[in-house]
């Protein structure tokens, strides 16, 4: 009660202005870590009772202090809350699920700086930029580099002083023209200062400029005669344009755009991010989040950006977003575009992320097989608002042709799989003529029946191959005779015989679904495998029936029917066997009747 008491007062001194707060458990430990625009209003959500989800009254338990901080703005909020976060690394605070190290191109702090791919950040004054997530992006623009600017790649200790003492000599990089021999002094480091703030330009996406200098000084070498610079400097400038005519994927009137996405499970988010410079994606990454605690989409949303903004050191002073995250982020501007060229990069990042999602989930589950079925087992039970997961779903179907051999099948799934051991084949032993209904409604009950006397599992839904009339016929004998409560659908098909639609309640209700959706595929291949199994046995009992028709000879009956049918396997294999045989088979008295029916032509007669 005291700690109640304790939080009570400080919750009542909160000041209603922007700011970080830290929950402690009685450890001394800082267990959750949040932002606020309203520290008040914010903190005192999470001790109302009235809006607790689970996920909050398992964190709020363990709550017994409650610091904070003050801050001038939103933006401020973000950064203070992301920097915490790092610091504290809180239980209850989303896990950022990323534990890779991306590479980045380094431009080292030497007198000859050198330009190389790596993945290790050395604070020693050398430049870096990225990290690239994206690997053949990295590749193309290192390749470019190494088109347009003769570098250093050997990892001497290349000095004035030591250049001037002729201690090292030209290698092999120089004889292939990929090194224009600063090692012996052969090019100046104003040239070699020239390519790197060059290559800074490129790095950083400001190639049109680039393009504008380069196309100044071709002019001038022409101008001055100088032929031969100025043919090297074209070849530059069209390396350039087929750099950029591959690179540009998006209108080259947007330029410096950070956009984001988001998709959000029940305990994941994932957040893509594009960064576009002059009409180039320069990064494409997607960050996922562990969520702990009942994160708004609005709040993981703004902390995605801030993280992902400072991770690739974005200074884009406009920002796409899907919807509004109530936050202010200082100079940069939030768009929510609408249509036109900013919808569209809006919408391939969505594509993106959601893509990135789904192969996300289908990575998971082909390790975890049961992760993939309770995902969609849950996926019906709230489609369909049942009580509770769908863990074995049964299905009834008949077939007759114009009432004869009349058979029923009913399969099983257990788990979104079809349990085989479980299906069942019914001979229709109480309906006269072609009466689907009251078949339906014999099979039915002699099933369930059958499993209340064995005291075995029920199912939890049941589906009939048809419409409204098998749905009605069912309930009758599930709730009216048999006083169960078991949920019933109803499996409707079009002309061509496909699924054409799923019905559930009384009356039925058509439930909307899309066709490409994972849960309406899943019900139609279990209409079509109940289908395939009444009809399979339908064809085995008529097949079987006209067999024995052949073999309905005076003296033989349907137990040495069966017998010739299972040693001989077919009518022509029996017509065709000699005395010996049958005799052998079902002794000589009956072998000698077969025999006689099959081959003496007046006793056939």
């Amino acid at each position: 009660m005291q700690e109640v008491s304790h939080l009570k007062q400080i919750v009542l001194s909160l000041p209603e202005k922007p700011g970080v707060y830290q929950y402690l458990n009685n450890k001394d430990e800082i267990i959750y870590v949040g932002k606020a625009k309203n520290l008040k209003r914010r903190v005192s959500s999470y001790f109302n009772k009235e809006q607790q989800s689970i996920k909050t009254k398992v964190l709020v338990k363990q709550i017994v202090d409650i610091k904070y901080i003050v801050v001038d703005t939103e933006q401020d909020a973000l950064l203070l809350e992301n920097s915490l976060i790092k610091k504290h690394q809180p239980r209850y605070n989303i896990l950022l699920k990323d534990d890779k190290t991306y590479p980045s191109i380094c431009i080292k702090n030497e007198y000859f700086p050198r330009v190389f791919k790596t993945r290790n950040i050395v604070r020693d004054g050398s430049k870096y930029y990225g990290p690239y997530t994206y690997a053949p992006a990295l590749k193309t623009i290192l390749e470019l580099i190494e088109q347009l600017y003769p570098l250093r790649n050997c990892k001497l200790n290349l000095t004035p002083e030591v250049i001037q003492q002729n201690k090292y000599k030209v290698c092999l990089q120089y004889h292939i023209k990929k090194c224009k021999g600063c090692c012996e002094g052969l090019q100046s480091w104003e040239e070699y200062k020239k390519n790197i703030d060059e290559i800074k330009q490129i790095l950083k996406g400001e190639i049109g400029e680039i393009e504008k200098n380069l196309e100044k000084e071709m002019i001038q070498c022409a101008e001055d005669l100088k032929f031969e610079e100025a043919q090297a400097i074209k070849e530059k400038l069209y390396i350039l344009s087929q750099y950029k005519s591959k690179s540009t994927i998006v209108n080259p009137l947007l330029t410096n755009i950070d956009t984001f996405a988001i998709e959000i499970d029940e305990n994941d988010a994932f957040i893509n991010y594009l960064k576009v410079t002059n009409g180039t994606i320069t990064q494409a990454y997607t960050l996922e989040y562990k969520i702990r605690t009942d994160e708004e989409k609005e709040d993981i949303l703004a902390s995605a950006v801030i993280e992902l903004r400072e991770r690739f050191k974005s200074q884009s002073k406009e920002i796409l977003l899907p919807f509004d995250i109530g936050y202010n982020l200082g100079d940069a501007i939030i768009t929510i575009p609408q249509r036109g060229e900013k919808k569209k990069l809006l919408d391939l990042s969505i594509q993106n992320v959601k893509q990135y999602r789904f192969d996300r989930m289908k990575q998971m589950e082909k390790f975890n097989p049961e992760q993939r079925a309770t995902r969609l087992l849950k996926a019906i039970q709230d489609l369909l608002k049942l009580d509770k997961l769908p863990i074995q779903i049964e299905c009834f179907d008949n077939s007759n042709i114009q009432g004869s051999d009349a058979v029923a099948a009913c399969v099983v799934y257990k788990m979104a799989k079809p349990s085989k051991n479980d299906y069942r084949k019914y001979n229709i032993k109480t309906v006269e003529g072609p009466d689907d209904y009251a078949s339906m409604k014999e099979v039915v009950r002699r099933r369930y029946t059958r499993l209340m006397e064995e005291e075995s599992p029920l199912p939890q839904l049941i589906i009939a191959d048809g419409g409204i009339g098998q749905m009605e016929v069912i309930r009758e004998v599930v709730e009216d005779e048999l006083h169960l409560t078991i949920p019933i659908a109803g499996l409707a098909k079009n002309e061509k015989h496909r699924t054409k639609e799923l019905l559930f309640g009384f009356p039925p209700q058509v439930i909307g679904m899309d066709p490409s959706d994972e849960t309406f595929r899943f019900f139609g291949s279990i209409q079509d495998e109940v289908h395939r199994f009444a009809i399979k046995f339908h064809r085995e009992k008529r097949s079987k029936n006209q067999l024995h028709s052949e073999l309905e000879i005076k003296g033989i009956g349907p137990k040495t029917q069966e017998k010739l049918l299972k040693e001989l396997k077919s009518v022509k294999r029996i017509k065709e066997a000699d005395k010996e045989t049958l005799t052998q088979l079902i002794g000589e008295d009956k072998g000698m009747i077969i025999y006689r029916y099959f081959h003496d032509e007046n006793e056939n007669k």
